[in-house]
């Protein structure tokens, strides 16, 4: 495949040929994923990188966005990470369904400042493509049936398009149904 792509008014380019559109621990995963070349990039105005954004400016409809939120909880003294992907038409179910998969009693979203530098990606721009390897990937079922799916690069000037069931062929991955209401 090229990585070409077309998604409401975003066509995009191939990642693989313009890793700079990219976050690097974003680039560093696609140089050595085997998917890598159906991926595409697709600079964006960072004004509008949130999901409302591409759906009001780029016309990309809201079940094709995708949303990676990162969840923390703890256990017995024992942090666990999840960075969970759900389409924009939905939200994750972090109150339920994310905490009885993490396991803890409570949890909630990772502070701003440090998912920032644990993943070394742009606030609002985190892709689950590249998170640290020790996290969870929690993919909502409905993402990689969706055709093409716009997500974050791991800056706010740019997105990703990419096929949906390649979402669920990221290392570590794990496909949950109903992880988003």
């Amino acid at each position: 495949m090229t990585g070409i792509h077309t998604l409401g008014k975003l066509t995009t380019v191939p990642a693989l040929e313009h890793l700079h559109l990219v976050a690097e621990p974003v680039a560093a995963l696609l140089r050595t994923w085997k998917h890598a070349g159906e991926v595409g990039v697709v600079e964006i105005d960072p004004e509008h990188a949130d999901t409302a954004g591409t759906v009001d400016v780029y016309g990309v409809p809201w079940e094709a966005g995708a949303n990676c939120v990162v969840i923390m909880g703890k256990r017995e003294g024992e942090e666990r990470v999840a960075a969970c992907v759900v389409r924009g038409d939905t939200k994750a179910d972090v109150n339920n369904r994310v905490k009885r998969l993490l396991d803890v009693r409570k949890c909630s979203f990772l502070a701003h400042e440090r998912a920032v530098t644990e993943t070394g990606m742009e606030y609002g721009g985190i892709t689950p493509i590249g998170v640290p390897t020790d996290w969870r990937v929690l993919v909502d079922a409905r993402v990689p049936a969706t055709d093409l799916v716009l997500i974050g690069s791991g800056i706010r000037g740019s997105k990703i398009i990419l096929p949906g069931r390649l979402l669920a062929e990221l290392p570590g991955a794990e496909v949950i149904e109903d992880l988003a209401v």
